[in-house]
């Protein structure tokens, strides 16, 4: 919010021949720390935890990021935009986020000098906001529809009926330590500082395609890699806790300092567009999580709870899906399956399959 405070105020100091610039070289470490974050949070065990429904919801999610990058692509084409445009109105900000626009914006105008940061941001908030709007009415006509109920019962009191399904304790003891946070900073710089190397050295090389590869995609598959060597020979665990609390902070300044940078009065001209490429999105994301999310996840309560949260983090971000979940848990009863498994595609493999697939339908 900070950050889109100081874009106004330069926006209205520009309208009067006032412009502003800042020097942030903590940028670029913030992005980075906040995917290696990412990696570090993707063990296999978080995959097997969740069962054989995260695999099967990871790939409709999978599937969909490709129609989203289909339809965005197509519809800049034939509104004579720059097709990098329909990636960025795609899944770079729709099932990415905010964090990952910015991250693509930054590589798009370092290869290609195309500015799209602002468009990106615009695109973000665009989807959080449907994203919230779309979730709870999809779901419920599924629920009513077929007179779908949860397991446990309607009702608000099912903390006291079943407290095995209520992860929140409000004794139990703090996992975010010094400690923890130390050690778990000193592993996230190792990746850092890797990937940074990483970039360089492949800039060396006379590959093409390998030239193209951002340095926070290297950043997040040596988190990958140095969780899961970890875990896989117990030589250290890493907390999630901590984990998240760090990527939650190296993001939150990230984008303060990426919307800092927004020169606002740049995206005016794209205003039509960009809401004619997000009001399609949003109307597909809907028939595809009403018609295919809910059928491949089994047509039941739990599958029409997870639709509702696939259409919070197909066109926002995690925490949208939750906020579509709770509300209609709140009313219906509780889905522990739901909150087991949207969370984990969601907040920590679906970003993976993202870079993978944007990475592969770029331009070399």
């Amino acid at each position: 919010m900070g950050g889109l405070i100081i874009a106004i105020i330069i926006t209205v100091l520009h309208t009067q021949g006032i412009d502003l610039a800042f020097t942030l070289p903590l940028e670029k470490i913030l992005m980075l720390m906040f995917f290696t974050t990412v990696g570090l949070s993707a063990s296999y065990s978080q995959l097997l935890k969740g069962g054989k429904k995260v695999f099967i919801f990871l790939g409709v999610a999978s599937v969909y990021i490709i129609i989203q990058n289909a339809i965005g692509v197509s519809l800049a084409s034939m509104m004579d935009l720059n097709p990098l445009m329909g990636l960025v109105a795609g899944s770079i900000t729709l099932s990415g986020g905010h964090g990952t626009g910015a991250a693509w914006a930054a590589t798009f105008e370092e290869l290609y000098g195309l500015k799209t940061l602002e468009f990106a941001m615009a695109s973000a908030t665009f989807g959080l906001i449907v994203g919230g709007l779309i979730g709870g009415p999809v779901a419920q006509r599924r629920i009513t529809k077929h007179n779908l109920e949860s397991e446990y019962g309607a009702g608000d009191k099912h903390h006291e009926k079943y407290p095995d399904v209520v992860t929140y304790n409000e004794l139990e003891e703090d996992k975010v330590t010094p400690r923890r946070v130390i050690e778990t900073m000193f592993m996230i710089l190792i990746c850092v500082v890797g990937a940074t190397y990483i970039k360089e050295w492949t800039g060396t090389l006379d590959i093409k395609w390998l030239k193209g590869i951002p340095d926070f995609v290297f950043a997040l598959f040596l988190g990958v890699i140095l969780t899961n060597i970890f875990e896989f020979t117990g030589a250290y665990k890493f907390n999630t806790d901590t984990v998240d609390t760090i990527g939650t902070v190296s993001l939150s300044l990230f984008l303060a300092m990426a919307l800092m940078s927004l020169k606002l009065w740049e995206i005016f001209d794209l205003a039509m567009p960009l809401l004619i490429i997000l009001a399609v999105q949003s109307c597909v994301l809907a028939v595809f999580a009403y018609n295919v999310t809910f059928r491949v996840m089994g047509s039941n309560y739990d599958a029409a709870v997870i639709t509702g949260g696939h259409c919070g983090f197909g066109m926002g971000a995690t925490p949208t899906a939750v906020m579509n979940m709770g509300s209609l848990v709140s009313h219906y009863g509780p889905s522990p399956q739901a909150f087991m498994v949207v969370p984990i595609v969601g907040a920590f493999f679906i970003d993976i399959v993202n870079l993978i697939v944007l990475q592969a339908i770029s331009p070399s």
